[in-house]
């Protein structure tokens, strides 16, 4: 059974996140983008205050593919304490070169997750090579969150593909995207390790907006029933 991630951008919302037994809570700024990252002290803040009773992630930003400069970004969000460490990968860049940079931080033990996003038309046989550098996950999200769904703009054969392949890598897999709470029929089978939910948890179902411990826990239900 796929499990919930849920994106919060402040501890007021980690702690609703907290009660209601999330399995992954996942920092991040919703109005800095698609990938937004919160401030560092504000990411050690939440974690000082959960006191390692779930997981946390924590992505840190829309950057440039600049391999020095993500490098730099990831070493610092992890003296924050966070378990998994979210890297978008944005088209038309080098990928191969950046994974290898970053090949040395998971030699030390961090838990790097990369994020493609569908409706970039991402290139799906670079699984293998997150895989070979030690990444501990992989996740399909959205860019453009006006364009609706991951559901809706990627064909369901193509997010199983993601999900076959990802598991035969022996890497963490997640589907996110603007989720609503229709997707998880359609998502459930395909059985990544977990689907990650921002806009749904949210007043009015804008992810910018404050989240909605009533959506978060109807959400949640619907996930594990």
């Amino acid at each position: 059974m796929s499990k919930m991630l849920a994106s919060v951008n402040s501890l007021e919302e980690a702690l609703i996140a907290q009660h209601a037994k999330v399995d992954i809570i996942d920092l991040k700024q919703p109005a800095r983008g698609a990938l937004g990252a919160l401030d560092i002290v504000d990411v050690q803040t939440i974690v000082t205050a959960l006191e390692q009773t779930s997981p946390i992630s924590a992505t840190v930003g829309d950057l440039p593919m600049q391999a020095e400069l993500i490098f730099s970004d990831v070493e610092k969000m992890a003296e924050t304490g966070v378990e998994y460490i979210k890297i978008g990968f944005f088209p038309d860049s080098d990928w191969a070169s950046i994974i290898n940079q970053l090949q040395v931080l998971t030699q030390r033990g961090l838990k790097l997750i990369a994020v493609l996003f569908a409706d970039q038309q991402p290139d799906l046989n670079s699984i293998s090579l997150f895989s070979g550098a030690g990444f501990n996950g992989i996740m399909l999200d959205t860019m453009n969150k006006t364009n609706g769904s991951l559901t809706q703009v990627m064909s369901l054969e193509t997010i199983q593909e993601f999900v076959k392949s990802a598991k035969q890598q022996q890497l963490l897999c997640g589907l996110a995207g603007s989720l609503r709470e229709s997707d998880i029929a359609t998502l459930l089978p395909l059985q990544a390790d977990y689907l990650g939910f921002r806009g749904a948890l949210c007043v009015n179902h804008q992810r910018t907006a404050e989240l909605d411990s009533e959506s978060l826990l109807r959400i949640k239900a619907v996930l594990k029933n």
